[in-house]
C-alpha cells in the first residue's frame, strides 16, 4: 500500500474535501459487506469511479477479483489504511511539493508575479481555520463546555462560525465573493494582529478567479489537516520559506523584489551572531527572511526559548510583500514580530516617543538597488537626523539614502550588514563624499565581494557591506576585504553558497587577518591614499586576481 500523498495526484480535479471525512467514512463502513464493490466504495469516498481506476493502477488501492467476471471487491481494511493515512503527518519534501502544486492551478490565469499572495492568503487561512478546529476540541476534551471551548482567550487566532474551512469547502457559487467576505471578517475579528494583511486579496474577478479554479484551489487545500498535531510551525514555516522561493524563482526579475537568498542571510547573520535580547530591525524586509535567519541562528545555538527573547522589527513598503512577511512570522509561530508597512525613507515607522528614529542591536538590509524614484525631497529635510555630519544622497539614487537611514537606526553599540550594488564602493560624487565621511567615522568593518548572479533578477554585481559603531581595538581604522566572488556553486540561472562558502566567508570575518589571494585587512591610511576608493587594484584583491 502506497502512502496518501499519492493519492494528491488525483483527488484535486474531484470533490474531496477531508475536512472532517475521515469520521464521515468511518461511519459508512460501518455494516458494510466483507468485500465492497466499486460503486460502494465511490460512494464512500465521494469520488468517481475513474478515481478509483486510477488508484488501482498506482496501487494505493490494490482489489481483489472476484467471480467469473473478475469484478472488483474492495476489503474494507484496506479503505479503512486509506482512511488512517488521510491525518497522517507529511515529511518537508510532500508538503513542498503539494504547497507548489497549488500554484499549478493558477499558473496561466494570472501573473506569475501575483498569484502568490492568493496561494500565501488561502494557505494561511487554512492554517488557521484547522488550528481553531484542534483548540476547539482539545479543550472540549478537557471541559465538555462548548462555551469555554469557543472563547477567545483558548484560540490563538479568532475564526468566527461563519469562516471556518468547511464553510468556503461547501460554497457552490460566488466563491470568490465569499472569500472577500470571510478574509474581511477575520480581519476585522483579529485586529490589529492581521490589520492589513489581506487588503491587496481580491478573488471576486471572475474572469481570473471562475468558480471551477477557486473550488480547485479549494479542494487541493482541503486535502491536508493544517492543524498543530499533523503539521508542526517548524515544518509549515519551512515549506513556506520554500514556497517564497519557488515563487522568486518564477517571478523572475520581480521575485528580488521580496527575496533574497537565503545563503547570503546566513552570512550577515553569522557575521553578526546575534545574542539573546538583542533588537534586530529590517528597514527593507521583504518576506521577512533576514529576521527569520536571526532567529534559526539563536535557535540552533543556544534553543528555542532563548531565541524567543529576540526582539524583531520590520518595515516593508509594499503591501502584498508585507503580508508575505506576516504570516511568515504567523506560520514560523514568531507572533511578536513587529512588521509593519510604509516607506521607510518617507515615513519610517519605528519611532520613539520624542519622535527620532529608534535605534536597534542589529540592522541587516538588502534594499532596492539603485532605485531612481525615490523621497529625496522628504529625505532631505533632514527631519530624522539623518543627514547630520553627511552629504545628501543623489536625487536619482536611493543607494546610500538607505545606508545612512541604518547608520542612523544603529544604537551606540550597533552593528550592521548590507547587501549593496557595487557601485556605492567606488561612485564618486555626493556618493564619494558619504562614502569617505563614513570612512572617517570609522564605521565600516568590512567588505565582503560577493558572486555574480546570486540574486533574483540581477546581474549587478553585489558585495555585503558589515558596520559597527563601537569597533574592537585591533579592527579599528581598518577595513577588512574580503574577496569570495569565485567560490560558489554554479546554477543554470542563479548561482548560490554552498555551505562550505558561507562558513569560508565568516571564519575569514572571525579571524579578521589576511589570507593569501582572499582577505586583506587595509589600513584607513591607504584607503585615504585611494580617495575612499574601496574597489581601487591596491585594496581589492579580486581585482589583482583578473590581471
Amino acid at each position: 500500500m502506497k502512502t496518501y500523498e499519492h493519492l494528491t495526484l488525483y483527488l484535486e480535479s474531484d470533490r474531496l474535501v477531508l475536512n472532517n471525512m475521515r469520521k464521515d467514512i468511518q461511519e459508512k463502513l460501518k455494516g458494510m459487506p466483507e468485500l465492497l464493490s466499486i460503486g460502494q466504495v465511490a460512494e464512500i469516498f465521494s469520488i468517481h469511479q475513474d478515481t478509483l481506476r486510477n488508484w488501482e493502477k498506482d496501487g494505493t488501492l490494490v482489489p481483489l477479483r472476484v467471480g467469473p467476471r473478475k469484478d472488483r471487491k474492495y476489503r474494507p481494511q484496506d479503505i479503512q489504511a486509506i482512511v488512517d493515512k488521510m491525518g497522517s503527518k507529511l515529511t518537508l519534501p510532500q508538503l513542498e511539493a503539494f504547497l507548489w502544486k497549488s500554484a499549478d492551478i493558477l499558473r496561466g490565469k494570472i501573473d506569475s508575479s501575483d498569484y502568490k499572495k492568493y496561494i500565501f492568503g488561502l494557505l494561511f487561512y487554512k492554517r488557521m481555520s484547522d488550528v481553531w478546529d484542534e483548540e476547539y476540541e482539545s479543550v472540549m476534551k478537557e471541559y465538555n463546555d462548548k462555551t469555554i471551548a469557543g472563547a477567545d482567550y483558548n484560540h490563538r487566532f479568532q475564526v468566527p462560525k461563519d469562516c471556518r474551512w468547511n464553510v468556503i469547502t461547501e460554497q457552490a457559487e460566488s466563491i470568490g465573493q465569499k472569500l472577500n467576505d470571510i478574509f474581511e471578517k477575520l480581519a476585522n475579528a483579529n485586529s490589529p494582529k492581521l490589520d492589513k494583511i489581506f487588503d491587496d486579496l481580491d478573488f471576486s474577478n471572475r474572469d481570473r478567479f471562475p468558480n471551477e479554479t477557486l473550488q480547485r484551489l479549494i479542494n487541493h487545500f482541503s486535502q491536508y489537516n493544517f492543524g498543530n498535531t499533523y503539521i508542526s510551525s517548524d515544518l509549515l514555516g519551512d515549506a513556506y520559506e520554500y514556497l517564497i522561493k519557488q515563487f522568486a524563482a518564477d517571478a523572475g526579475k520581480k521575485g528580488g523584489e521580496f527575496y533574497t537568498p537565503r545563503e547570503v542571510e546566513k552570512v550577515i547573520i553569522g557575521i553578526l551572531k546575534p545574542h539573546q535580547k538583542d533588537h534586530i530591525y529590517d528597514p527593507t524586509a521583504g518576506s521577512g527572511g533576514f529576521l527569520l535567519e536571526a532567529y534559526d541562528y539563536l535557535k540552533q545555538k543556544s534553543g528555542e526559548k532563548i531565541a524567543k527573547t529576540l526582539y524583531l522589527y520590520g518595515q516593508e513598503l509594499n503591501i502584498s510583500t508585507f503580508a508575505i512577511a506576516k504570516i511568515n512570522m504567523f506560520l514560523h509561530g514568531l507572533d511578536s514580530a513587529d512588521i509593519r508597512r510604509g516607506d521607510t525613507i518617507a515615513n519610517p515607522q519605528f519611532l520613539t516617543q520624542n519622535g527620532n528614529l529608534q535605534t536597534f542591536d542589529i540592522c541587516v538590509a538588502n534594499p532596492p538597488y539603485s532605485i531612481k524614484d525615490w523621497e529625496s525631497e522628504i529625505f532631505k529635510t533632514n527631519k530624522y537626523g539623518r543627514l547630520e555630519g553627511y552629504d545628501m544622497p543623489p536625487e536619482k539614487n536611493a543607494d546610500y539614502a538607505f545606508v545612512l537611514h541604518i547608520i542612523k537606526s544603529m544604537n551606540v553599540n550597533g552593528r550592521a550588514g548590507i547587501v549593496l550594488p557595487h557601485g556605492v564602493l567606488f561612485r564618486g560624487g555626493a556618493e564619494g563624499r558619504i562614502r569617505e565621511q563614513i570612512l572617517k567615522n570609522d564605521l565600516i568593518e568590512a567588505v565582503i565581494a560577493l558572486p555574480a548572479k546570486l540574486f533574483y533578477g540581477t546581474g549587478i554585481p553585489a558585495a555585503i557591506l558589515i558596520f559597527n559603531k563601537n569597533k574592537p581595538e585591533n579592527k579599528k581604522n581598518k577595513v577588512l576585504i574580503i574577496d569570495a566572488e569565485k567560490d560558489f556553486l554554479e546554477g543554470k540561472n542563479q548561482n548560490s553558497l554552498r555551505p562550505q562558502d558561507i562558513n569560508k566567508i565568516v571564519k575569514a570575518y572571525d579571524g579578521y587577518s589576511d589570507i593569501e589571494k582572499y582577505a586583506r585587512v587595509v589600513d584607513m591610511k591607504e584607503i585615504s591614499e585611494k580617495d575612499y576608493n574601496l574597489i581601487s587594484v591596491n585594496i581589492l584583491i579580486l581585482l589583482s586576481r583578473k590581471k
